[in-house]
C-alpha cells in the first residue's frame, strides 16, 4: 500500500529505526530524529540504495518526483547513484575553479600546476615546452572529451616520421596522462592514446653510457684527477663517480648544505627529482676532495661555480666537454651513467643489499607496508657502503684520489 501524507507526517520515532514503504522502491526511513527518504534499486545485478533528503524538506510528492528521475535514468540503462555522485563532483570542481574550460590546452595548464609540486622546474619546463611547439597547435583548442585516437595520431605520425621517435612516445605519454586527469576530473569519458598502442613505430629508451668494467673505471679516475680544465672541474668529475647523485644535483651544490664535521651533505627537496630531500654520507677521499676544493670555491655559495660567473654553478656542458676532452665518446660514459655504474658494482661485486643502493640512489624504496622510507633510513648501512665504495674505486685508480 502506498503511503499518503497524514501517514507520513503522523510517523513516530520506535526503539529501532522502521521503514514505511511506499512504491517502486521509495521509502521513508523513520529514526530518532529525522525521517529519510530513500529509495532501493537494483543495478548491474546489485542492490542499491539512493537518498532524496529528509521529510519535511522534501515532500513525499517531491520524493515520488526524484524516485520517477532515478527510474528513467535506469530505463536508459544508468546508474542514479553514480550519476548523483558525479554531480556533487562537478559541483565541487566548480566552486573550486576547477572548471574554466574544457579544451585540451586549458586542462593541461591545469594540470601542469599541480606537477609543479613534485617536479623539478626543468623537467617541468621540458614538459611546458614539448606541449607547446607540439600538442598546443594542433589539440589546444579542442575540446578534450572530443579528442579522438586518430587526432592523436595525426599529431604523432609527422613527429616520428621526422626521426624523433622517442619525442613522439614521449609526448604520447604527456597526452595520455593529462586525458587520465580530464577523466578523473570529470571532462572526458576516455583517454584516446590507449587504442595507439602499437601504432607508432617501437623505440627503446637508451640507458645512458656508463663504464661497466672495473679496469675502465680506475682508468677514468686517472684521468679525472689529472684533468688540465681546472680544478673544480675535476674535483666535480671525481666527486661524481664517489657519490653518484644526479648530474644537476652534483653541479647545484651548496657549501651551507655541507657538514663535514658530522660527514653529511644533506640535499635539499627542492634540488632532488622526488622532491624529497636526500643524505649522501661522506666518504675521507670525499672529505679531501672537498676540504681542497674550499680553498678554491670557499668564498662562493656553490661548491662547484661557472666559469663565467661565480654566482651561477658550472654548467653541464663543462662537464660534458671535459669527458670529450678526457676522450670519452658520448656513447661511452656520462655523468648520469656514474648512478647505473655505482648500482652495479656495489650489488655484483661489493655485496651490498638492492634496497639500501636504491635509498642511496634517492629512489623511493618502500616498506612492507607501502610506507616510504625517510632520508635516514638504513643510514649506518649507507655510511659504510659510501665508504667502501670510495675505498673500492680509490684501489681501481691504483693511486690516492687526493694527492
Amino acid at each position: 500500500m502506498s503511503l499518503s501524507d497524514t501517514r507520513v507526517r503522523s510517523a513516530k520515532p520506535k526503539d529501532k529505526p522502521y521503514k514505511l514503504a511506499d512504491e517502486k522502491g521509495l521509502f521513508l526511513y523513520v529514526t530518532s530524529s529525522s525521517k529519510l527518504w530513500r529509495m532501493a534499486y537494483r543495478y548491474a545485478g546489485k542492490q542499491k540504495l539512493l537518498s532524496f533528503g529528509s521529510y519535511p524538506e522534501i515532500s513525499l510528492s517531491a520524493a515520488r518526483e526524484k524516485r520517477e528521475d532515478a527510474r528513467k535514468l535506469l530505463r536508459e540503462g544508468m546508474d542514479p547513484g553514480a550519476i548523483r555522485k558525479e554531480e556533487k563532483v562537478k559541483a565541487l570542481l566548480n566552486q573550486q575553479g576547477a572548471l574554466p574550460s574544457n579544451t585540451f590546452q586549458s586542462i593541461t595548464m591545469e594540470w601542469l600546476e599541480k606537477q609543479k609540486e613534485v617536479l623539478t622546474p626543468a623537467t617541468a619546463v621540458r614538459l611546458e615546452s614539448r606541449l607547446v611547439r607540439f600538442a598546443y597547435p594542433a589539440l589546444g583548442h579542442i575540446d578534450i572529451s572530443k579528442i579522438r585516437p586518430a587526432d592523436v595520431l595525426a599529431l604523432l605520425m609527422p613527429i616520428e616520421a621526422s626521426g624523433r621517435k622517442e619525442t613522439a612516445h614521449r609526448l604520447a605519454s604527456i597526452i595520455s596522462r593529462i586525458s587520465r586527469y580530464a577523466v578523473a576530473t570529470l571532462r572526458a569519458e576516455s583517454d584516446p592514446t590507449v587504442p595507439l598502442r602499437g601504432a607508432l613505430m617501437p623505440y627503446r629508451d637508451k640507458h645512458r653510457a656508463a663504464l661497466l668494467k672495473a679496469e675502465d673505471i680506475g682508468d677514468f679516475l686517472r684521468r679525472a684527477k689529472q684533468y688540465s680544465g681546472g680544478a673544480v672541474v675535476s674535483a666535480a668529475l671525481l666527486l661524481q663517480a664517489l657519490w653518484f647523485v644526479r648530474p644537476g644535483e652534483l653541479r647545484k651544490a651548496e657549501w651551507n648544505e655541507f657538514d663535514l664535521k658530522n660527514q653529511a651533505w644533506n640535499i635539499p627537496k627542492e634540488k632532488m627529482k622526488m622532491r624529497e630531500p636526500h643524505l649522501v654520507p661522506l666518504s675521507t677521499q670525499a672529505i679531501a676532495i672537498l676540504e681542497r676544493l674550499r680553498a678554491i670555491t670557499g668564498q662562493t655559495a656553490f661548491v662547484f661555480p661557472g666559469g663565467r660567473s661565480t654566482e651561477k654553478p658550472l654548467s653541464e656542458n663543462a662537464v660534458l666537454v671535459a669527458l670529450r676532452i678526457m676522450g670519452y665518446a658520448k656513447d661511452q660514459v656520462t655523468g648520469h651513467g656514474f648512478r647505473a655504474t655505482a648500482r652495479t658494482f656495489l650489488d655484483e661485486e661489493l655485496g651490498f643489499r638492492p634496497e639500501v643502493i636504491e635509498m642511496q640512489l634517492a629512489h623511493t624504496v618502500k616498506d612492507h607496508l607501502g610506507r616510504a622510507y625517510n632520508r635516514t633510513h638504513y643510514l649506518q648501512e649507507r655510511q659504510r657502503m659510501m665508504q667502501v665504495w670510495s675505498d673500492w674505486l680509490t684501489d681501481l685508480a691504483g693511486e690516492p684520489l687526493v694527492d
